[in-house]
């Protein structure tokens, strides 16, 4: 009696296929890599045309920009500017408008962005702890400022701030007490400036301290209260170490938005009294676009762009040291 041997399985034969693979010739067919490739490109094309003019070229552009005495003259005859090399960059450093609305800026951010965070968390852990009724509509009416346009900010500050017919002075006068003219006096136009800012923005902090509160388990608050934390212990050995990631990005998008500041004093104050509230945004805007030196302009914003990307990279280290 003939006994037939069987042939020995080859080493990973068995799974040459894959896991579930089917080895019939009714497996279906894998498209092209290089179609596949071709389609994300067709696809990506209308935003990489638009990124690549209205972003990518003017960055470019204004680099360029910067190290040239490119002017109003230039505007039609680009290729006619002057390259100075870093002239621009050292005539920013002896220029004291310049060195005013960079002081006037960190004033702005170094003041704002803790008022803009603390508050934010503030009403987050009211709006979600301590207020059970009306909730959506007070979220909704804390975040109405965000959505709402510069001009009718302006309009409800100007109003509130009047030094005869506002809000402010009115009570002021109800209670016999004399009110400063807030946005006409070099001490208090800041100040206001930074007043309003903060209210403007405060529902977007809100809205990220929500959502970052309601990503903490209930069970850790639960453990804590039995373990007898009253709210101030659970604010910062809970709350906030949790809350961690959150409040970094609040953080640095608000201090980008605050180094970036443009609309609230070109609108209120168009950056006086003697500039008092002048920015770098606006004294950018004014070089650029009311005296033509768009070289000089180029090169304050190029000073800006690495001020923030220091400042962003500071932020974010300080925290993943403090995460360690």
């Amino acid at each position: 009696m003939s006994t037939t041997t069987p042939t020995p399985a080859r080493p990973g034969a068995a799974n040459a296929l894959g896991p579930g693979a089917s080895s019939g010739k009714g497996r279906g067919k894998k498209r092209p890599m290089g179609k596949q490739n071709l389609a994300g490109w067709l696809f990506s094309t209308p935003f990489l045309v638009l990124f690549g003019v209205f972003m990518l070229f003017p960055i470019v552009a204004t680099l360029l920009m910067s190290f040239t005495d490119f002017g109003r003259r230039n505007v039609t005859r680009p290729l006619e500017a002057k390259f100075i090399g870093f002239d621009n960059y050292v005539q920013l450093f002896g220029d004291d408008k310049f060195l005013t609305a960079l002081f006037n800026t960190a004033y702005f951010v170094v003041v704002g962005v803790p008022l803009t965070i603390g508050l934010g968390l503030l009403v987050a852990i009211l709006l979600n702890n301590g207020i059970d009724r009306a909730r959506t509509f007070f979220r909704v009416g804390f975040y109405a400022p965000v959505v709402t346009t510069i001009v009718a900010v302006a309009i409800v500050w100007r109003f509130v701030l009047d030094p005869s017919d506002g809000l402010i002075a009115g009570l002021g006068a109800e209670l016999g007490l004399s009110t400063p003219d807030f946005l006409g006096s070099e001490t208090w136009a800041m100040p206001s400036l930074i007043a309003m800012a903060v209210w403007r923005n405060l529902g977007t902090v809100m809205v990220l301290m929500i959502a970052g509160l309601q990503a903490i388990p209930t069970e850790v608050r639960e453990a804590s209260r039995l373990d007898g934390t009253n709210a101030w212990q659970e604010l910062r050995r809970i709350t906030v170490p949790l809350l961690r990631p959150t409040l970094l990005y609040a953080t640095v998008i608000t201090t980008i938005g605050y180094l970036n500041v443009f609309e609230e004093p070109f609108v209120m104050t168009q950056g006086g009294p003697s500039d008092a509230t002048l920015t770098v945004s606006l004294d950018m805007y004014r070089e650029g676009f009311n005296f033509f030196n768009m070289g000089y302009a180029s090169a304050m914003a190029y000073v800006l762009f690495v001020v923030i990307m220091g400042i962003t990279v500071l932020q974010l280290r300080l925290m993943r040291d403090t995460t360690k």
